[in-house]
């Protein structure tokens, strides 16, 4: 097993692990809006739940991208044979440019829909002049890039996974979170 020094900075990994968690709040909001009445309290707080985590996934990977420019990728140890490389690189920038335009679209839909819609309980801006087709069409777009999420997000984990037990590199040990020795005797 190779040594484990090469590690993402401490924001990029609490952030990356930060998008898997608003990730599951947003895909598990969005999954059990069917079991709430529509126009019940319940209901209203899933979907108030899923844009306001929507919106932080957007802020979050924002940043992220940001500290990816600051702070480039870790070299992999052992190093990544080159189709791998295309392949990582082809995977994550999908991922980036996936969670960077749902939200986008999210908004959109909302703005153009002309109804009110909150934002951890903030009315947010409509148009004064709704258009519930081209609302529904950017929905669906929302919809159809969100179900690729599942199939991308799924193989990124796989990936990780198969470089740790299979290719036995770095690569899932450098996103990982690292424990805070005690200074204590």
């Amino acid at each position: 097993m190779p040594d484990f020094q090469n590690k993402y900075q401490h924001w990029q990994i609490r952030l990356h692990w930060l998008t898997l968690l608003l990730l599951i709040i947003v895909y598990s909001t969005i999954e059990l809006r069917g079991f709430a009445t529509r126009g019940s309290w319940q209901g209203k707080t899933i979907i108030v739940t899923h844009f306001s985590c929507g919106i932080l996934v957007f802020a979050v990977m924002c940043v992220r991208l940001l500290l990816r420019f600051r702070y480039p990728a870790p070299p992999v140890t052992p190093p990544l044979k080159q189709w791998q490389h295309l392949l990582s690189s082809l995977a994550h920038k999908l991922l980036y440019l996936l969670f960077l335009v749902l939200p986008i679209l999210g908004v959109s839909s909302r703005y153009v829909r002309g109804q009110q819609w909150l934002v951890f309980g903030i009315p947010m801006p409509v148009t004064d002049h709704p258009d519930f087709t081209l609302s529904r069409q950017i929905i669906n777009w929302h919809e159809t890039l969100a179900n690729f999420g599942y199939w991308l997000i799924g193989l990124h984990a796989l990936a990780a996974i198969a470089h740790h037990f299979l290719f036995r590199d770095d690569t899932l040990l450098r996103m990982m979170p690292t424990r805070r020795r005690s200074s204590r005797k």
